[in-house]
């Protein structure tokens, strides 16, 4: 390869890699003070809780409990050792 090829393929790639990037387009427009997703529901809106708010918090509290590590571990040696 003489040294005027390579210098030919490095102009050439140089500037397909600078006219690419100038084709770049923004994906999204933002309107000012307006979202434009979808709209979001409350989590206790649904089937399961029929919009009761209380009981969807309970139900959160149970879970998180039961995924306690401590509060677990605790709980089995009680029952056990009683």
């Amino acid at each position: 390869m003489s040294k005027d090829s390579r210098i030919v393929i490095i102009i050439s790639a140089t500037t397909a890699l600078l006219l690419g990037a100038c084709g770049e387009r923004p994906t999204a427009v933002y309107k000012q003070g307006s979202y434009q997703g979808k709209a979001d529901t409350q989590p206790w809106a649904g089937a399961q809780f029929k919009g009761d708010k209380t009981a969807w918090e309970t139900a959160v509290k149970n879970r998180n409990q039961s995924q306690n590590e401590y509060s677990r571990v605790m709980g089995s040696t009680t029952k056990q050792g009683g």
